[in-house]
């Protein structure tokens, strides 16, 4: 059948030009369709997308005017089939990505849109990674990116320290952000003052086993109100725990071999104790349990099992309240992870069916709500070529990959590092990755910034409002602009101390914006704990509301703009007082292992928490069948909530 459907396309389009075998003798290729025959010639090389193929045709497009140029294979006489291509400008002696695509279109098929210049010439190459079988090609005038807006941020450098400062963070619970770099045998805390200036404090350390030559991360350990590190190294793990006093660190080494990538902070099992995980390089995944009791267990495995772990970053894809995990993957095995959590430390790989399990060369990932919907999108960034995978969430964890039109087909800045900050306040997130800043305008679309950047932590450093970031030992202070913010400080008390994991959400006259309290994202870096969230031209917030990883749901309503609000989870403001307890009924109660639900509308997908008797979220995910499977739990008494997209319902149960 695929034979037939390539012998239609030539008979449908017999004056078709055909492309020669290399870069040299390239053929012309003109807008509209062009039929492009068995691939048998020189593979493209340098690739932009993915690794080398055996053979490769070439085409050459000529710019007429300053353009946005679309090509596609995703064409219903091409379903079935596999390609891929890549776009180059230059010399056919030097060439340079602009572009290229794998899978962007439907099915296996490409598509990707690259901005040209009049009076240049373009080289299109085809390459048989997937299949050496014909196909047609569409190219057509596409629609630019919108440029920048005129009000992008800009930076003031300052030295703050001839070190290397690894993580912005507040260190020392003034709801400041400090900027932290650390030796074998001492923390240097740069302490962020009221006037702007710094403090540095010199907190010794017990000598390390590990440093943190790959990545560090942050959080309250041991619920103790101080912050913890976590030093990732190219042998193993070490954790830096702060006294009491805050005057000296316990040092907890693990002996184990570990290639350290990113490491997180990060409550796994949600019993209100944080845990943290570690991507392993060359084997399995690893992860520390905290046991309360200032032990940390050591786990391998069940967490992704293969070599190639680069970047981990935690975060609810599907909003049902629990953290899940997606690893960015490089090198030996470069098949991204991604793992759903439907609790009990029950996960279930996803990536498969969200187009994310793939060779794509990637060491992070920026998870953040791009287009303003309220669920978290995603950019994998390259660190090897310009292929870049945008992918959008349905709000159910289900994702579609949405690279073209959206200002980074073609990006060909590659880096390890992608995060995602608003830095103009505008209230969209823009991406930093590839040594520039890409503004977000709230659509799943981006425009660079001029100029390039060098990415590192990223914090407010001097408690203005606007996000500032650092490379090794320079500060680059944000400018700012007119545009309003809140930031919001969460501390735990059922949930861990921190809050981490726990979501955000600001809601003004403009939109709903979401955050989560992370530690560690990008790949190297600690950036802060403290969620920002720019406002643009709102001059006020109808409500905030956070969602503990407790399952605690608190809400204040209209808090002041421009303003740092600390927020202290509270028993007092609990599930309890903000549900609909008449739309949903249940049965059997007390129940033994099904639990069925009747509602007042279809609840069918719907994300579920259940709470037991001290406020912890002990079950989450989503509702099949209007039945929840609870065997698993211990005999209790137990609260389900079922997230509504109007208002949540709640009823409470007795496990037998």
């Amino acid at each position: 059948m695929k034979n037939i459907v390539t012998l239609l396309a030539f008979a449908s389009l017999g004056s078709a030009a055909f492309a020669q075998g290399d870069c040299a003798s390239a053929l012309p290729i003109n807008l509209g369709l062009t039929v492009v025959p068995v691939i048998n010639g020189m593979p493209p090389i340098p690739t932009c997308v993915g690794n080398p193929a055996s053979n490769g045709l070439w085409y050459r497009y000529t710019a007429t005017e300053d353009q946005a140029l679309q090509i596609s294979t995703s064409l219903p006489v091409n379903v079935g089939l596999d390609t891929r291509f890549h776009v180059y400008s230059g010399s056919c002696a030097a060439l340079s990505c602009i572009g290229g695509d794998d899978d962007s279109g439907s099915g296996y098929l490409s598509i990707a849109t690259v901005s040209l210049t009049a009076g240049n010439s373009y080289y299109i190459a085809f390459d048989n990674f997937w299949s050496s079988t014909g196909f047609t090609v569409e190219l057509s005038l596409g629609t630019p990116p919108p440029p920048p807006p005129d009000n992008y941020p800009t930076f003031t450098s300052q030295t703050l320290t001839s070190g290397s400062v690894w993580a912005i963070v507040d260190m020392n619970g003034d709801h400041r952000d400090d900027a932290v770099r650390v030796s074998a045998s001492s923390v240097f805390i740069h302490e962020q003052q009221a006037n702007g200036t710094f403090s540095v404090v010199t907190v010794p350390t017990p000598p390390a086993l590990h440093q943190p030559s790959w990545s560090l991360a942050a959080g309250d350990i041991d619920g103790n109100g101080w912050n913890d590190l976590m030093y990732g190294g190219g042998q193993g793990v070490s954790f830096m725990l702060r006294s009491n006093d805050g005057n000296s660190f316990t040092h907890i080494p693990f002996t184990q071999y570990i290639f350290s990538q990113r490491t997180n902070m990060v409550d796994i099992n949600n019993d209100g104790l944080l845990d943290a995980f570690v991507c392993h390089d060359v084997d399995a995944n690893v992860h520390f349990l905290n046991m309360g009791n200032g032990q940390l267990q050591f786990i391998q495995g069940g967490l992704g099992e293969t070599c190639g772990n680069y970047g981990s970053l935690w975060t609810d894809v599907n909003n049902d309240g629990l953290v899940d995990l997606f690893v960015a993957k490089c090198g030996c095995d470069p098949v991204d992870i991604m793992m759903e959590n439907h609790g009990y430390q029950n996960f279930i790989s996803t990536a498969v069916a969200n187009q994310m399990a793939d060779s794509h060369q990637s060491w992070s990932a920026a998870w953040g709500d791009f287009d303003n919907d309220g669920d978290m999108d995603v950019l994998i960034g390259s660190s090897s070529s310009s292929y870049h995978k945008l992918m959008r969430n349905d709000g159910n964890g289900n994702f579609t990959n949405v690279t073209a039109g959206s200002g980074f087909e073609g990006f060909n800045g590659t880096s390890i590092e992608w995060t995602t900050h608003d830095f103009d306040n505008d209230g969209n997130l823009d991406i930093m990755g590839g040594g520039r800043i890409m503004m977000g305008y709230g659509d799943m679309t981006f425009g660079a910034r001029p100029g390039s950047v060098s990415n590192g932590p990223v914090g407010d450093l001097n408690n203005d409002g606007f996000l500032d970031y650092m490379n090794s030992g320079t500060a680059y202070m944000n400018n700012g602009n007119d545009n309003h913010w809140v930031k919001v400080h969460t501390v735990g008390t059922i949930s861990n101390t921190n809050g981490i994991g726990a979501r955000v959400v600001v809601t003004t006259a403009s939109g709903t914006r979401i955050r989560e309290v992370r530690s560690g994202d990008g790949f190297r870096f600690m950036s802060s704990l403290t969620t920002h969230f720019g406002l643009g031209q709102d001059t006020q917030i109808e409500e905030i509301t956070v969602y503990w990883p407790s399952g605690i749901v608190q809400t204040i309503s209209n808090p002041a703009i421009d303003q740092t609000l600390v927020v202290v989870e509270s028993t007092s403001t609990s599930i309890a007082e903000t549900v609909n307890v008449d739309a949903l009924t249940i049965h059997p109660n007390p129940v033994r292992d099904q639990l069925n639900l009747t509602a007042t509308q279809d609840i069918t997908g719907a994300p579920f928490r259940v709470i037991d008797a001290a406020g912890k979220l002990v079950l989450g995910g989503r509702i099949a069948g209007n039945t929840i499977d609870v065997s698993m739990l211990q005999a209790g008494a137990y609260t389900i909530q079922v997230l509504d997209q109007q208002e949540p319902m709640l009823q409470r149960f007795v496990k037998q």
